[in-house]
């Protein structure tokens, strides 16, 4: 069984029957676990009080091939990081001609490899951060003499700033380079950016209004994701129209460029002259009560529950042959 692609508007749904039975992947198996849980369980609630048939499905616990046995129609992807975001259940999902949610193998692949977005982001003109691959001590010295310090230390395939480590010291450079490439052998460094950070959510090819961060932490990392109840989230986010309408146009422009489809978020940091510079693209965010997705829609009167059902409906671009 194969999987046919429809392109142009992703078909509104009225009737929870026509999703038929519904597996939200969640859990996994990555270092993102625990906030999958988190994601998974906060949509299945919601499908549930729409009426959908739904049902939690955790691929660390179970094979895939009983998605096939126990006639599942389709899947809402909950599950974060790699083995879940990175295209490789998508992939065996597309053997098993089982539609789901958000983007394909490709854009899901290349979302993933923060490197491969940046390279493609320039390419179409969406400015990125400048940066260096470290592929061991050897590059340390050439690296902090072309980007300068402080540094900002990145595994290139983990989501949730998982991995990442601010470097002020030459000294400090070995630790973070060794912290991230026990998660992911493509490591690289980019300036440290002090300006604004803002992110912008894509639901079916629409940019949603963008959320400016502020965290007491050194960064917004995964402790200010999902944990902390200090970071602030700004929504308007305080910027122009003029710029709102450029950062959304960016993000939309750099999803469609690294091959993402359906919803997603793509992140920015303001560089000193208050230029965006495009930092990932997020393919399966968060959702949880900290997320940033679901904000972004409340701001635009759409609450979580109807959110998670347009979600569900970008399952439609794929249907079985």
């Amino acid at each position: 069984m194969k999987l046919k692609y429809h392109t142009g508007r992703i078909t509104e749904v009225t009737d929870a029957v026509a999703f038929g039975r519904v597996a939200v992947l969640l859990g996994g198996s990555s270092s993102e676990r625990e906030i999958s849980l988190l994601t998974g369980n906060a949509v299945l609630a919601a499908l549930k009080r729409r009426a959908v048939d739904a049902h939690a499905f955790d691929p660390r616990e179970r094979s895939l091939t009983d998605l096939v046995g126990e006639k599942f129609d389709r899947v809402w992807i909950a599950l974060h990081g790699p083995g879940g975001e990175d295209g490789t259940v998508q992939g065996a999902l597309e053997c098993l001609g089982i539609p789901y949610t958000g983007s394909g193998v490709l854009g899901s692949a290349v979302c993933m490899d923060k490197l491969r977005t940046k390279r493609l982001a320039a390419a179409v003109g969406v400015a990125t951060a400048d940066y260096a691959v470290l592929h061991g001590p050897e590059d340390f010295a050439a690296v902090i003499a072309r980007l300068g310090l402080p540094l900002i230390v990145k595994p290139a395939t983990q989501g949730s700033s998982v991995g990442m480590t601010k470097v002020e010291r030459a000294e400090d450079l070995r630790a973070a380079w060794e912290a991230a490439a026990i998660l992911e052998p493509v490591v690289f460094a980019e300036p440290w950016i002090t300006g604004a950070e803002y992110t912008v959510a894509i639901l079916k090819g629409r940019a949603l209004p963008s959320i400016r961060i502020e965290t007491p932490k050194v960064f917004y990392d995964y402790e200010a994701k999902y944990f902390r109840s200090d970071t602030l989230y700004y929504c308007p986010s305080g910027l122009t129209a003029g710029v709102e309408a450029e950062l959304g146009a960016l993000a939309a422009t750099a999803f469609e460029a690294c091959g993402a489809g359906g919803w997603g978020r793509a992140d920015f940091m303001m560089d000193g002259a208050g230029r965006p510079l495009l930092l990932e693209i997020n393919t399966v965010p968060g959702m949880t009560d900290h997320s940033l997705v679901p904000m972004a829609a409340r701001a635009i009167g759409m609450e979580f529950d109807e959110l998670v059902w347009r979600v569900l409906e970008t399952s439609f671009a794929r249907t079985r042959l």
